[in-house]
């Protein structure tokens, strides 16, 4: 007999019903006055049309898009290292990616945009390689070890960044880069993120074999698998993740932990069955994290990296206090 995991279709229709009403309102917020002239017709409507497309339908697809991939690679990243509380943001990954685009505006400034993307890529996956090499070499007593040793090396890294963002007088381009903030996409700067759902898809589509390697590599290879082939698959597609989201927006914390941990709590550690209900659950998470920002102090806006920064931390800290209790 077959068990219908928890939540079933029907949670997972509710969940996407929840999520399109959020990007009506993303979309629709504080567009009263241009939505009235779009329908009313005549020149006012065609100047309304257009700062609908160029502007508030670019920045809501630009936090579907942002969300989705975010926590799928935070999933693939739990499933790979083996452990609930590492993210890209608590293992060095996006901090390298900052790095990453820094060295590459300080050699070639006129790079293009997909130049920046590959080089912020590279870093990231090099600081991810180093932490997993920081991990093999410190004794893990208690799971809770290793995103402390995640975020001591990102702090590193966001020093040396900031010290030299300092020296070459780059440190408000730095600001930018590390405060996911989703008001100046316009469309053509947000296209880039269509590569983290390309990449979100084929992560679904080889699921299981990244649920076996969440198993280990003992019984990866007796079924048969390159576990190593498979660790740097799956390390490439969250460094890629993690560096067209900081191209784009800046970064965005803890979203990539909250998400998968909320999921696993439902369904468990099944990764096909897992990341549908993951990819929602971000893009719900960042489009409501998103209007909050908008709405607190309006007309001006909380950037979001700050408002999921703040909500995730918390949430973070619950998670931390729940699991410690249960392995008590």
């Amino acid at each position: 007999m077959q068990v219908k995991p928890a939540g079933g279709w029907a949670g997972l229709a509710a969940l996407l019903g929840l999520l399109l009403v959020l990007c009506a309102a993303s979309v629709s917020l504080g567009a009263g006055q241009l939505s009235f002239d779009a329908l009313r017709g005549g020149p006012e409507a065609e100047r309304a049309w257009r700062l609908l497309l160029v502007s508030r339908v670019p920045r809501t697809l630009a936090l579907l898009l942002a969300g989705m991939s975010l926590a799928v690679a935070g999933l693939i990243m739990q499933m790979l290292v083996r452990n609930r509380y590492v993210e890209p943001s608590t293992a060095g990954t996006v901090e390298s990616a900052t790095l990453g685009i820094l060295v590459v505006t300080l050699v070639a400034p006129d790079t293009p945009v997909i130049g920046k993307m590959l080089t912020a890529t590279a870093f990231a996956l090099a600081g991810t390689l180093l932490f997993l090499a920081l991990l093999r070499r410190v004794p893990l007593r208690t799971p809770f070890i290793v995103p402390l040793i995640g975020l001591i090396l990102g702090g590193v890294i966001h020093a040396a960044t900031t010290f030299v963002a300092v020296r070459y007088d780059l440190l408000q381009s730095l600001h930018a880069w590390t405060t996911g903030d989703f008001s100046g996409v316009l469309r053509g700067r947000y296209e880039l993120l269509w590569i983290g759902l390309g990449l979100t898809l084929a992560a679904y589509l080889a699921a299981d074999r990244y649920t076996v390697a969440g198993m280990g590599r003992e019984f990866a290879a007796n079924l048969g698998l390159n576990h190593a082939r498979l660790m740097l698959a799956g390390l490439l597609i969250v460094s890629a993740i993690s560096a067209v989201v900081v191209v784009t927006a800046g970064s965005i914390p803890f979203l990539g932990l909250i998400v998968p941990n909320a999921v696993s709590l439902l369904l468990g550690d099944n990764m096909r069955r897992a990341i549908p209900w993951v990819a929602i659950l971000g893009g719900v998470f960042v489009l409501a994290c998103d209007i909050v920002g908008r709405l607190l102090i309006h007309p001006y806006e909380i950037p979001l990296g700050t408002v999921v920064g703040v909500v995730g931390s918390a949430l973070f800290l619950w998670l931390l206090h729940g699991r410690r209790n249960r392995h008590a």
